[in-house]
Protein backbone atom coordinates (compact mmCIF):
# COMPACT_ATOMS: atom_id res chain seq x y z
CA UNK A 1 0.00 0.00 0.00
CA UNK A 2 2.86 2.12 0.75
CA UNK A 3 4.49 1.81 -2.90
CA UNK A 4 1.00 2.84 -4.29
CA UNK A 5 0.59 5.97 -2.28
CA UNK A 6 4.65 6.68 -3.54
CA UNK A 7 3.54 6.10 -7.24
CA UNK A 8 0.97 8.30 -6.59
CA UNK A 9 2.94 11.38 -4.79
CA UNK A 10 5.96 10.54 -7.71
CA UNK A 11 3.27 10.89 -10.54
CA UNK A 12 1.34 14.23 -9.06
CA UNK A 13 5.12 15.51 -8.69
CA UNK A 14 5.50 15.02 -12.17
CA UNK A 15 2.21 16.30 -13.80
CA UNK A 16 3.06 19.61 -11.40
CA UNK A 17 6.89 19.94 -12.43
CA UNK A 18 5.20 19.78 -16.07
CA UNK A 19 2.76 22.75 -15.32
CA UNK A 20 4.97 24.66 -14.05
CA UNK A 21 7.81 24.04 -16.80
CA UNK A 22 5.10 24.92 -19.01
CA UNK A 23 4.11 28.15 -17.34
CA UNK A 24 7.63 28.76 -17.26
CA UNK A 25 8.79 28.29 -20.91
CA UNK A 26 5.36 30.85 -21.60
CA UNK A 27 6.44 33.14 -19.28
CA UNK A 28 8.15 35.24 -22.16
CA UNK A 29 5.10 35.21 -24.60
CA UNK A 30 5.84 34.30 -27.79
CA UNK A 31 4.92 30.34 -27.45
CA UNK A 32 3.12 28.47 -30.01
CA UNK A 33 2.13 24.95 -30.02
CA UNK A 34 4.29 22.85 -32.74
CA UNK A 35 5.29 19.62 -33.15
CA UNK A 36 8.29 18.24 -34.70
CA UNK A 37 10.14 15.33 -37.22
CA UNK A 38 13.50 14.94 -37.88
CA UNK A 39 14.40 14.12 -40.98
CA UNK A 40 16.63 10.91 -40.62
CA UNK A 41 19.54 9.67 -42.85
CA UNK A 42 20.53 6.64 -43.70
CA UNK A 43 24.15 5.49 -42.31
CA UNK A 44 26.53 6.80 -44.09
CA UNK A 45 24.43 8.99 -46.41
CA UNK A 46 26.27 12.50 -46.82
CA UNK A 47 25.16 15.27 -45.07
CA UNK A 48 23.86 17.40 -48.44
CA UNK A 49 22.01 14.53 -49.74
CA UNK A 50 18.82 14.84 -50.27
CA UNK A 51 16.39 12.57 -47.91
CA UNK A 52 13.26 10.96 -48.60
CA UNK A 53 10.00 13.17 -47.11
CA UNK A 54 7.32 11.18 -49.16
CA UNK A 55 7.28 7.99 -46.62
CA UNK A 56 4.93 8.69 -44.18
CA UNK A 57 6.89 8.83 -40.94
CA UNK A 58 5.22 8.44 -36.95
CA UNK A 59 8.22 9.86 -35.63
CA UNK A 60 6.13 13.29 -34.43
CA UNK A 61 7.07 15.06 -31.43
CA UNK A 62 4.74 17.53 -29.75
CA UNK A 63 6.46 20.12 -28.39
CA UNK A 64 5.88 24.03 -27.62
CA UNK A 65 8.08 26.26 -29.63
CA UNK A 66 9.36 30.01 -28.37
CA UNK A 67 10.45 32.94 -29.92
CA UNK A 68 14.00 34.61 -28.12
CA UNK A 69 15.16 36.94 -30.02
CA UNK A 70 17.17 35.81 -33.31
CA UNK A 71 16.58 32.60 -31.86
CA UNK A 72 13.63 29.82 -32.00
CA UNK A 73 13.50 27.66 -29.52
CA UNK A 74 11.79 24.15 -29.22
CA UNK A 75 10.89 22.42 -26.51
CA UNK A 76 9.57 18.95 -25.99
CA UNK A 77 5.61 18.71 -24.32
CA UNK A 78 6.24 15.60 -22.10
CA UNK A 79 9.72 16.81 -20.36
CA UNK A 80 11.05 18.11 -17.34
CA UNK A 81 13.70 19.56 -18.73
CA UNK A 82 13.81 23.48 -18.44
CA UNK A 83 16.14 24.26 -21.67
CA UNK A 84 14.69 24.07 -25.33
CA UNK A 85 15.70 20.49 -27.02
CA UNK A 86 16.86 22.38 -30.33
CA UNK A 87 17.75 25.96 -30.82
CA UNK A 88 17.44 27.39 -34.61
CA UNK A 89 19.02 30.98 -35.41
CA UNK A 90 16.95 33.17 -37.65
CA UNK A 91 19.88 33.54 -39.65
CA UNK A 92 20.34 29.67 -40.17
CA UNK A 93 16.99 28.90 -41.41
CA UNK A 94 15.46 28.55 -44.68
CA UNK A 95 11.98 27.26 -45.76
CA UNK A 96 11.94 24.26 -48.12
CA UNK A 97 8.15 23.47 -48.44
CA UNK A 98 4.24 24.10 -46.91
CA UNK A 99 1.95 21.26 -47.11
CA UNK A 100 -0.97 20.07 -45.36
CA UNK A 101 -0.22 16.43 -43.40
CA UNK A 102 -1.41 12.91 -45.20
CA UNK A 103 -3.90 11.17 -43.40
CA UNK A 104 -1.33 8.72 -41.77
CA UNK A 105 0.57 12.18 -40.35
CA UNK A 106 -2.66 14.10 -38.91
CA UNK A 107 -3.20 11.56 -36.86
CA UNK A 108 0.00 11.84 -34.67
CA UNK A 109 -0.46 15.81 -34.95
CA UNK A 110 -2.82 18.42 -32.91
CA UNK A 111 -5.88 19.43 -35.17
CA UNK A 112 -5.98 21.64 -38.07
CA UNK A 113 -2.66 21.58 -38.14
CA UNK A 114 0.27 22.32 -41.79
CA UNK A 115 3.45 21.52 -42.06
CA UNK A 116 6.54 23.28 -42.86
CA UNK A 117 10.02 22.07 -43.97
CA UNK A 118 13.14 23.89 -42.69
CA UNK A 119 16.50 23.70 -43.59
CA UNK A 120 18.62 24.30 -40.76
CA UNK A 121 22.12 25.13 -40.75
CA UNK A 122 23.51 22.05 -38.53
CA UNK A 123 25.98 23.63 -36.17
CA UNK A 124 22.66 24.97 -34.76
CA UNK A 125 20.33 22.50 -34.62
CA UNK A 126 21.41 20.86 -31.80
CA UNK A 127 22.89 20.94 -28.66
CA UNK A 128 27.05 21.22 -27.85
CA UNK A 129 27.58 17.72 -27.58
CA UNK A 130 25.92 16.90 -30.60
CA UNK A 131 26.78 20.24 -33.02
CA UNK A 132 30.29 18.91 -32.05
CA UNK A 133 30.07 15.50 -33.15
CA UNK A 134 28.91 17.17 -36.42
CA UNK A 135 31.70 18.84 -36.44
CA UNK A 136 34.22 16.19 -35.95
CA UNK A 137 32.45 13.87 -38.74
CA UNK A 138 32.88 16.64 -40.71
CA UNK A 139 29.13 17.20 -40.83
CA UNK A 140 28.68 20.87 -42.15
CA UNK A 141 26.02 20.98 -44.36
CA UNK A 142 21.99 21.69 -43.49
CA UNK A 143 19.48 19.49 -41.69
CA UNK A 144 15.88 19.09 -42.38
CA UNK A 145 12.84 19.49 -39.88
CA UNK A 146 9.36 19.37 -40.45
CA UNK A 147 7.41 21.50 -37.80
CA UNK A 148 3.69 21.36 -37.43
CA UNK A 149 1.53 23.82 -36.29
CA UNK A 150 -1.58 26.01 -37.21
CA UNK A 151 -1.93 28.30 -39.91
CA UNK A 152 -1.54 31.24 -37.58
CA UNK A 153 1.14 30.44 -35.76
CA UNK A 154 2.71 29.47 -39.69
CA UNK A 155 1.94 32.84 -40.71
CA UNK A 156 3.59 34.19 -37.53
CA UNK A 157 6.78 32.06 -37.93
CA UNK A 158 6.94 32.91 -41.54
CA UNK A 159 6.64 36.63 -40.81
CA UNK A 160 9.58 36.20 -38.10
CA UNK A 161 11.94 35.02 -40.35
CA UNK A 162 10.82 37.73 -43.30
CA UNK A 163 11.39 40.31 -40.31
CA UNK A 164 15.25 39.56 -39.81
CA UNK A 165 16.93 43.04 -39.65
CA UNK A 166 18.87 43.33 -43.34
CA UNK A 167 21.73 40.76 -43.96
CA UNK A 168 20.51 38.38 -41.19
CA UNK A 169 17.73 36.46 -42.88
CA UNK A 170 18.14 34.34 -46.00
CA UNK A 171 13.99 33.71 -46.36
Amino acid sequence: MEIIGLVLVFLGLCLIGLAVRRRWVARNGGTFECSMRRHVRPAGTPADASVDTTTPSTNWVLGVARYSGENLEWFRFFSLAWWPKYTFRRSDVTVVDHRTPTATEAVALYADQEIVTLAIASATSAGPRARSRARARGDVGSVERDLAMTPDSLTGMLSWLEAAPPGIGRY
